[in-house]
């Protein structure tokens, strides 16, 4: 793998080292290869570790085959693919309504994952998960397209600097169309495995920011945002306030009617791109809540 990452105007003068190990999370043992075979550019010239780079300095990083451990993934099939964005080093999917998002088994070939691997075989890359939507959820999710850009995806999640906004058809009304935040901690449920459920004493922290923006006869349509990515956590945050998503099968106790799919939609995507620090911002089209004026459930 060669890469060629020009600096932004933006970049403080840094040395390689630090470049490579502080912002690029490049793992020790692969910065010592590409120390020792002097496989790291600045303007197309060997450059040494302790050297400062800025903006504008084009770096290269040159990498072995043998410097990643490298997954194995079965192709599916790239007609399934929706791309919302996609450049060098990660691509964003409208994920469809009923395929999960990678396999359990290493069999499988009926995934997002599988189908995406489909798609890069032909440009010699391999797809890594970021974070993962449920196989009932559709909508944008991100997906690096090598190793060398995955931890730092990976980090900007963790530091809630890749945004996600959902939208979600609830039972019921709120009292009023003011946000608010549910701050529930969630854990496993005892007696299914498939589920979870808000365990206050030794559940995982949950932040969950909900705002109302339209009403139907019996529902309403809210937008949330995560601060964490509990799994269920939306559907679970929900249930727990007496607001279940519509077509739920899991935590919507008294199922509606008519009703064939989670409402629940991964609408928007937006990050800062960790080389070029462009702004990025990709909307899942079409919205659910736009193809149902009013909700088919009784």
């Amino acid at each position: 793998m060669k890469f060629v990452i020009p600096l932004p105007e933006n970049q403080e003068e840094i040395t390689i080292r630090e470049l490579l190990e502080n912002e690029w999370l490049i793992p020790r043992k692969v910065r010592h290869f590409l120390r020792t075979r002097k496989n790291v550019l600045c303007n197309d010239q060997a450059i040494m570790f302790h050297e400062s780079v800025k903006a504008g300095d084009q770096i290269t990083l040159i990498f072995e085959a043998t410097d990643y451990a490298l997954p194995t993934i079965l192709p599916g099939n790239r007609q399934n693919l929706s791309i919302l964005y996609e450049d060098e080093h990660f691509i964003i999917l409208n994920k469809p309504y009923g395929i999960k998002t990678h396999p359990n088994q290493p069999d499988e070939t009926d995934t997002l994952l599988n189908d995406l691997a489909d798609y890069l075989a032909e440009k010699k890359q391999l797809p890594y998960v970021v974070h993962r939507l449920d196989k009932e959820t559709s909508g944008a999710i991100l997906f690096a397209k090598n190793p060398v850009v995955l931890p730092i995806l990976g980090r900007m999640l963790e530091h809630k600097d890749i945004q996600r906004i959902y939208e979600a058809e609830v039972r019921g009304h709120f009292k009023t169309q003011v946000p608010f935040t549910i701050s529930k901690k969630i854990g496993r449920h005892r007696h299914d495995r498939r589920m979870r459920t808000i365990d206050e004493k030794n559940g995982q922290t949950a932040i969950t920011h909900v705002t109302p923006f339209k009403e139907t006869s019996t529902t309403t349509w809210v937008t949330c945002q995560l601060d964490t990515g509990r799994t269920h956590q939306i559907r679970v945050h929900l249930e727990s306030i007496g607001h279940p998503i519509i077509g739920d099968p899991l935590y919507e106790k008294r199922p509606t009617k008519n009703v064939s799919r989670l409402q629940l939609h991964a609408k928007e995507l937006s990050l800062v791109h960790p080389f070029t620090k462009e702004q990025i911002r990709v909307l899942a089209t079409p919205y659910l809540s736009n193809q149902n004026g009013e909700s088919t459930g009784k």
